[in-house]
């Protein structure tokens, strides 16, 4: 059972999934950091000094100001400004996964048509060689 365990965690596939796994983990990081960090404020800017981060509704009658607050006071809130940046760091990594697979495919040669040396004769519809002037079937002018 081990033999037959290794022989499959060391199939190239499993081993392809698994460095993917880890590179999407670390480029999940690099995303998360693009949005909280930079895509956010410049939202926020245009927006007028709206911080999405926190944003946020109390399950109370209550006024808290930052989420934080909330959950010290042990408050429910929904977080729609979490959510919203979560919107947008999804939209990044299917953007990238997008445009690399747009890549990937441009890249991929495909192999030239096979040369065709053979023609169908309109009139009788049998295979002639290309170069013939008058089909050795019907003996018509082509």
């Amino acid at each position: 059972m081990f033999k037959e365990f290794k022989e499959f965690a060391l199939k190239g596939s499993v081993l392809d999934l698994a460095i993917g796994v880890i590179i999407g983990a670390a480029f999940n990081s690099i995303v998360n950091s693009l949005v909280t960090d930079i895509i956010s404020p410049l939202i926020s800017l245009i927006t007028g000094k709206l911080d999405f981060a926190n944003r946020f509704i109390a399950i109370s009658a209550n006024h808290y100001n930052t989420i934080a607050e909330a959950k010290a006071a042990g408050v429910a809130t929904i977080n729609y400004g979490i959510f919203f940046n979560n919107i947008i760091n999804f939209l990044i990594v299917a953007f990238v996964v997008f445009l690399m697979v747009k890549q990937i495919n441009r890249l991929k040669r495909t192999p030239p048509p096979p040369e065709m040396h053979t023609k169908l004769c309109p009139f009788c519809q049998s295979q002639i060689p290309i170069k013939a002037t008058r089909c050795p079937n019907c003996t018509s002018q082509l």
